[in-house]
C-alpha cells in the first residue's frame, strides 16, 4: 500500500506500455511478477472540430483511450492476483461535454460502459472501477482553454479517487471527482 502519494517513485511502482499494442500489454504481464493492481490513467484523443475530424483523427481515441485501457483488463484479467483491482480513467467530458471534445467524450463512455459491464464478469475476486476527473488546478495552463467555466479539482483530490478504487471493496464503480 502507498500512503504517501507526494513521495512515490515511478521507476519502483510503475512500467511504460504502448496501450495500443496487444503484444506491449502481454508483456509487461509477463515481465512482472504478483500484480495486485493496475492502474491506468492514460490514453490520448484528438481534439478537434467534428466538421473537421477525420477517421484516422477519431481512430486514436478508440485505438488508445478506450481499446488500451479495455486490452490492459481484457489481457491482464489473466495475470492479476486474486481479487486484483484494475482502475481505468476516462473523464468529465462523457457528463459534461465541451467544443472539440465529441472523440474524447465518446472513449470515456465507452470505459465508464465497459467498466460497469465487466464488473459483472470478472472472475477470481477481480474488481475494476473507473475514475473519471474534472481538468486539474496543476493543469489549467495546458488545458484551461478547453474547459472554460469549469472548476478544476486538485490533483490530490483525484488520487484519492484512485486510491479508494485500489484498497476499497466497491466494482463497477465510476468515481466522478469534479
Amino acid at each position: 500500500m502507498i500512503n504517501d502519494k507526494k513521495n512515490i517513485n515511478l521507476n519502483d511502482i510503475g512500467h511504460q506500455v504502448d496501450i495500443t499494442s496487444p503484444e506491449q500489454i502481454e508483456k509487461m504481464y509477463k515481465d512482472i511478477d504478483n500484480i495486485d493492481a493496475v492502474v491506468s490513467a492514460t490514453g490520448g484523443a484528438t481534439f478537434k472540430a467534428l466538421s473537421e475530424m477525420s477517421l484516422e483523427e477519431n481512430n486514436v481515441a478508440i485505438q488508445s483511450k478506450l481499446l488500451g485501457q479495455i486490452n490492459l483488463v481484457l489481457i491482464g484479467q489473466h495475470y492479476l492476483n486474486e481479487n486484483g483491482s484494475f482502475t481505468l480513467t476516462s473523464g468529465i467530458m462523457m457528463d459534461d461535454p465541451i467544443k472539440l471534445g465529441s472523440s474524447a467524450a465518446m472513449a470515456n463512455g465507452g470505459i465508464a460502459g465497459f467498466v460497469t459491464s465487466a464488473a459483472l464478469e470478472l472472475n477470481h475476486g477481480l474488481r475494476i472501477n473507473n475514475v473519471s476527473p474534472n481538468v486539474v488546478e496543476e493543469a489549467l495552463d495546458k488545458y484551461g482553454e478547453f474547459f472554460k467555466g469549469f472548476t478544476a479539482v486538485p490533483v490530490d483530490k483525484v488520487a484519492n479517487a484512485f486510491v479508494k478504487s485500489v484498497e476499497g471493496a466497491q466494482k463497477g464503480q465510476t468515481y466522478r471527482v469534479y
